[in-house]
């Protein structure tokens, strides 16, 4: 839609000279002279073709035409700054951007975030979920969690709690030994030999192995948690990332024994400590030592 408008500063000088009634007042809000606004309400005259003011003796009057004109100029330039005030305002809000694989950021941040709001209801959080490896200040990332051995060079590094991994599976399935039942599996991203998979399972357990292997198997875990959830078999999993559903009764841990797996660690860049981001920090620090101390 080609738009014939006239210029953008003829009406602001009209708007502002109707809102005052006064070419000087106007002219000292848009910081320009009076001359100036006069000028520029002529030219718009000249545009519509209509008178818009009567120029009286230290006081201008709206005509018929200004009084149509002006209501249509006031709520325009009203929503005009409210939107504006609405995007400085949403860009000046505080935030913290936390990084995470996609499952624990699904499994134990995302169901952890109204706690987060509910303790600074003035800082964003902003999400990040990768399984791929992040270059945590060029993605703006203020937290990282990460699972593993590390090292972490150039950070500050804060042990978050240790994961510990069993079998699980809906109550509804009633096996009673984990070799009849279907496995489910998923594949870890880093081939590791502590690794808290099957075979390792099995081995712990001092059980063989069955020789076929898993018959459902998913990229992701948190896609293996679903499944087992939904009755699909017998899943090894993150004991963290399952408490909800354990505590819910839609999945049970019948089966020994709990093995070990790497410890989550907390991220931060060396010198990095914003209010924002210590309050985050602390507040992760919080959710997890339940965890912790049952490490």
């Amino acid at each position: 839609m080609n738009r014939r408008l006239p210029p953008l500063s003829a009406l602001r000088a009209f708007e502002a000279a109707a809102r005052y009634g006064s070419f000087k007042e106007a002219a000292a809000e848009l910081a320009v002279t009076p001359t100036a606004v006069s000028h520029q309400i002529r030219s718009l005259e000249a545009h519509v073709d209509l008178a818009l003011f009567e120029r009286r003796t230290r006081q201008v009057v709206l005509t018929d035409a200004g009084a149509r004109l002006y209501p249509v100029l006031r709520d325009g330039f009203d929503a005009f700054a409210e939107a504006i005030e609405r995007l400085t305002r949403r860009r000046g809000r505080r935030h913290v951007t936390i990084s995470a694989t996609t499952a624990f950021t699904a499994r134990w941040l995302v169901p952890r975030v109204n706690a987060f709001r509910a303790l600074h209801p003035d800082i964003d959080l902003q999400l990040q979920a990768s399984d791929q490896l992040v270059d945590l200040e060029r993605a703006g990332v203020d937290i990282a969690i990460r699972y593993g051995a590390g090292p972490y060079p150039d950070f500050s590094v804060t042990p978050l709690f240790a994961d510990r991994f069993a079998p699980v599976l809906n109550p509804m399935l009633r096996i009673a030994a984990v070799a009849d039942g279907p496995r489910i599996d998923f594949e870890w991203r880093r081939r590791h030999p502590d690794n808290p998979t099957w075979s390792r399972w099995f081995a712990e357990a001092g059980l063989p192995e069955p020789a076929e292997p898993a018959q459902l198997r998913f990229s992701d875990e948190s896609h293996a948690i679903q499944a087992a959830v939904a009755g699909q078999g017998i899943a090894l999993v993150s004991l963290a990332l399952v408490e909800a559903e354990l505590a819910a009764g839609q999945l049970v841990q019948p089966f020994g024994p709990t093995i070990s797996a790497f410890r989550h660690h907390l991220l931060v860049r060396k010198g990095d400590v914003s209010a924002e981001i210590s309050a985050a920090r602390d507040w992760l620090l919080a959710e997890a030592s339940p965890a912790s101390a049952g490490a």
